[in-house]
């Protein structure tokens, strides 16, 4: 095996995979090293093992961070129709879900198979089971000391992901070689990631799923949400995690922005007669109800008469139900996490190459960046743009 190579990637997950290709054009030697047994696991659990590889609808809006310009010139130059023509290409079969997600017919495991394959066909190496000790520049690049020897090379890059799932073997090396060459990281936090609440709050509904809204202010997502032992989880509320901060309250609208109280003044009519809790469980499922019986018994009677309720009872009762506040005690953390949200401050970093603008050579790509993306494929996406823009300005430099 070579011990001095072009450039070394850190990282054999998607964004260190997909960037080899690009960065080997033009006959340049590299390597790419992980300390996992084997390459993309993060893609092969996503997506239920059907890797949810993109969106469709992909754009600068369904990304964060603390500067939220960064990601749009690497998002611009690899789009996630490239990568769609990558996969069809591949003769890879996909199918679309809801709001724009794409999925594999078959297993991830064919697009880690594909980024395998390409990453070989550009000449470049992979090297598993391989664990880097020390980084340290050198006149010519960077020297790395790992578990199979002294690594040289003259363009590093890092690809090895935030702290989220570290079950996988997720760490936080990325920060801790950055903070080492001088650059700032934004405090890394478990995002995508279910919410919990006082052990208890919401065991009798673990199970039931609804369509909701759900906000703070700043951000708003319209999607399912899932009662859990734990406490809140779904789409929703994994899209709103990101968002969210400790001590902090999420509002949620369980008519999922539907008008439930001309609904209700309409029923009132017809079905007078009826209880409250009766006619609410035609529009949300029986056992919230129930729940929302117990737990509202305080400020209303849902086992009243609707006929008895007047239009300002009505109001306030819907009132409650499309503004549902609740504080969550905080989140299953990095465990259940599906990325990191925070990471490699953008300030330090060129937008167009991905490298560091104080260390020549070095690059981030990826999830250890302070760049995250929405529920759905975005993440992914990131991952394919940002090692596109690193290995291309490599194989051009």
């Amino acid at each position: 095996m070579h011990t001095d190579w072009d450039t070394i990637i850190i990282g054999a997950g998607a964004a260190g995979l997909f960037c080899a290709p690009f960065a080997a054009a033009g006959g340049k030697r590299v390597l790419v090293i992980d300390h996992a047994a084997k390459p993309g696991e993060k893609i092969r659990i996503s997506g239920g093992g059907r890797c949810n590889f993109t969106n469709m609808h992909a754009e600068p809006a369904n990304f964060t961070g603390q500067n939220r310009h960064f990601h749009k010139s690497a998002l611009a130059r690899y789009t996630q129709w490239d990568f769609i023509e990558l996969i069809d290409r591949a003769s890879i079969a996909w199918h679309e879900k809801t709001l724009g997600q794409l999925f594999c017919d078959g297993k991830s495991t064919q697009i880690v198979d594909l980024l395998v394959r390409n990453l070989l066909d550009a000449g470049a190496e992979l090297r598993l089971s391989t664990t880097v000790q020390i980084v340290a520049r050198t006149d010519a690049g960077f020297a790395l000391e790992t578990t199979v020897g002294t690594l040289t090379c003259k363009n590093l890059v890092l690809a090895t992901g935030g702290k989220s799932i570290p079950k996988m073997g997720a760490t936080g090396f990325a920060y801790d070689i950055a903070r080492q060459f001088g650059h700032e990281v934004i405090e890394p936090r478990p995002a995508l990631v279910p919410l919990t609440f006082p052990e208890g709050r919401f065991a009798s509904l673990s199970g039931v799923s609804l369509p909701v809204r759900v906000w703070t202010d700043r951000a708003r997502f319209d999607e399912a949400m899932l009662f859990t032992h734990r406490g809140l989880s779904g789409p929703a509320i994994l899209q709103i995690s990101s968002f969210w901060r400790e001590g902090e309250p999420i509002h949620i609208d369980l008519a999922g922005g539907r008008d439930l109280f001309t609904t209700l003044r309409n029923q009132r009519q017809a079905e007078g007669r009826r209880q409250i809790s009766t006619e609410l469980a035609r529009h949300l499922p029986a056992r919230l109800v129930e729940f929302l019986t117990a737990d509202l018994a305080d400020r209303f009677d849902l086992t009243a008469r609707l006929a008895d309720q007047s239009d300002t009872a009505l109001r306030a009762l819907t009132d409650q139900l499309s503004d549902w506040t609740l504080t969550p005690s905080g989140s299953e953390g990095y465990r259940t996490a599906e990325v990191t949200l925070g990471g490699i401050d953008t300030g330090g970093i060129d937008s167009r190459s991905m490298m560091s603008k104080t260390v020549h050579g070095l690059y981030f790509i990826g999830e250890c960046v302070d760049v995250t993306g929405w529920l759905g494929g975005f993440n992914f996406q990131w991952a394919w743009s940002s090692a596109h823009a690193a290995g291309q300005h490599i194989a051009e430099a």
